[in-house]
């Protein structure tokens, strides 16, 4: 019986204000059932109204933490968040090379709601080139992913373009997440390793509450993953766990509130 317990962990920024971040997948983990843990990045300073200071953690103390887990635990799933800078970026990818923690969900955490920048620029390349072939999947949102492959993303083919350019980088599956386009539906274009590709969609909720989404979407991925749920399935249930954890809303805060983790899951999600 040890460590038969599902295990995940998130290897990202903590955030005080406890809406996004390793506060924010913690929950998520905790949610669905699996046991997490983490592996902390940097530290910011942070309430609803945005980020008001960070601080990078000493490489050294990052790969310490990595050790410590893997000596002792069987983690099923891990997920990178806010990683801060080249230096970081480069540690944590010598450290996943080191260490088993099965299937990795990248996040490329790049800017907060409020605007303040979670990665320095020069990070983007280290990231493109040492991260992403790393990864199981990549999730980025549109501003993200317009980052990554450098060009403007607007419409539906240009989402299914940026997919496949990311894929070309290395990672083996891609979801590149509409929540940021101005179409009815917030509609995520999911194209996977073995060529399947297809929309997953929800009704567009109108809601200031959307302070760690990214988060909790790809932490839910990750704690399925862990788990032993398909790969598919897992990205699927992502899916409809943030849609919960937006349109049924809780009220903390005064800026860009956080989503609700303990949401009522519901079967929203059209799959075309």
């Amino acid at each position: 019986m040890i460590n038969s317990t599902p295990q995940v962990v998130t290897i990202a920024g903590s955030d005080s204000g406890g809406g996004a971040g390793i506060q924010a997948d913690l929950k998520t983990f905790q949610a669905r059932k699996a046991f997490g843990m983490s592996i902390i990045v940097a530290l910011t300073a942070q309430n609803t109204y945005g980020v008001q200071d960070s601080l990078a953690i000493p490489s050294a103390f990052i790969e310490e933490q990595f050790d410590s887990l893997a000596a002792d635990f069987t983690i099923g799933a891990a997920k990178t968040g806010m990683l801060a800078d080249v230096e970081r970026v480069e540690t944590v990818v010598k450290k996943l090379k080191q260490v088993d923690f099965g299937p990795l969900i990248v996040d490329p955490v790049m800017v907060a709601k409020g605007g303040h920048h979670l990665l320095q620029t020069e990070a983007v390349q280290t990231i493109n080139q040492k991260l992403l072939p790393l990864a199981t999947v990549v999730t980025p949102n549109l501003p993200e992913a317009e980052v990554i492959i450098g060009e403007r993303i607007v419409t539906d083919q240009e989402m299914i373009t940026a997919a496949k350019k990311l894929q070309v980088l290395g990672t083996k599956n891609v979801i590149v997440k509409g929540g940021h386009s101005h179409n009815s539906n917030a509609a995520d274009f999911v194209l996977l390793a073995d060529g399947e590709a297809f929309w997953m969609s929800t009704p567009r909720v109108e809601t200031a509450n959307t302070h760690g989404t990214g988060d909790t979407f790809s932490a839910c991925i990750a704690a399925e993953l862990a788990k032993g749920t398909d790969l598919k399935q897992a990205i699927i249930i992502g899916k409809q766990f943030i849609q919960a954890a937006i349109s049924q809303p809780i009220y903390v805060g005064h800026g860009h509130g956080p989503t609700n983790h303990w949401a009522e899951i519901a079967d929203d999600v059209s799959i075309t």
